[in-house]
């Protein structure tokens, strides 16, 4: 009950704090699981449950960490914790109890592991926790679209001061209707938000009062962004025409091929030919010699 501070070790020479004996003390005795339970509903002496609840954390199981020590969440009260240094921060107790819960090292001591919460949830051994928090979000969220809905909804009229159309009605529209199909972006007749309607007004506001200098950079922007644009086309233009060029370069070059093969090819057959009539004369006049018939040509 003496406890003044929460704290590991601190210093160089590594000095454990009172709070760290007592968790050793305890871990020496080892108490019963009541005696433990005790120091953590203890709400005098708020020390001696984050000893409580620090002890339940290093030898309780799973379940007994998070039956214990999760309605230790609604305890806000302030706490002085000790740091390596040896000075003193400020905490709380719920912010205690979640780093006991979810980190793995507390006051230097690495933490055992236990089972995550989900899991537990999963295999039915746990109940899912409901937090308060979210209860009093969905009561404002409640307060607020009772304070959105038109009068008309809140405050029915008498029978005699309702009107014919009113009377025309047969199946008026749920309070729970018309209080979720009003939503914050209201449309206008044209199917515009109001957002878009405020964000295109603010953009000509803007351009209304935007300075020459600002002008002046814009319009240069946009003659560099046409300027590089043509820059692009004529670059590709000039690639088509270098592309055609040489096309017609490579097909000229192989019909000239085709001609010069063409040429020679004749030249040759016309030498062969000529060759072949020599060798004809040479033969008809060695036979005329001889006296034998000519060859024929």
């Amino acid at each position: 009950m003496e406890l003044k501070f929460v704290g590991g070790v601190y210093g160089g020479n590594v000095k454990p704090s009172p709070f760290l004996c007592l968790i050793l003390k305890m871990l020496q005795i080892q108490p019963e699981k009541d005696i433990v339970v005790e120091f953590i509903r203890n709400e005098d002496f708020k020390y001696v449950r984050a000893l409580g609840a620090f002890y339940m954390r290093l030898t309780g199981t799973s379940m007994d960490c998070y039956k214990y020590l999760e309605p230790l969440y609604y305890d806000y009260r302030k706490m002085r914790i000790m740091n390596r240094n040896g000075k003193f921060e400020l905490t709380h107790m719920d912010e205690y109890i979640d780093g006991l819960l979810r980190d793995e090292r507390t006051c230097d001591v690495i933490l055992p592991r236990i089972q995550k919460r989900n899991v537990l949830e999963e295999s039915n051994q746990l109940d899912p926790r409901v937090s308060a928090v979210e209860e009093d979000i969905e009561e404002m969220e409640s307060d607020e679209e009772e304070e959105e809905l038109p009068r008309e909804v809140r405050r029915s009229p008498t029978p005699e001061k309702r009107s014919h159309k009113d009377t025309e009605r047969s199946n008026p529209v749920p309070v729970s209707k018309r209080s979720r199909s009003r939503s914050p972006h209201k449309r206008d007749r044209h199917g515009k938000t109001r957002d878009t309607k405020a964000r295109s007004r603010s953009r000509e506001r803007e351009k209304r009062h935007r300075s020459p200098g600002k002008r002046h950079r814009e319009e240069e922007d946009r003659k560099r962004k046409s300027r590089k644009g043509r820059n692009n086309r004529d670059r590709q233009e000039a690639d088509k025409e270098r592309h055609r060029d040489r096309s017609n370069r490579e097909k000229s070059d192989r019909e000239r091929d085709r001609e010069r093969r063409h040429r020679d090819h004749g030249k040759s057959r016309s030498h062969h030919s000529r060759l072949q009539d020599a060798d004809i004369r040479e033969a008809n006049e060695l036979r005329s010699k001889l006296g034998m018939a000519p060859l024929r040509p």
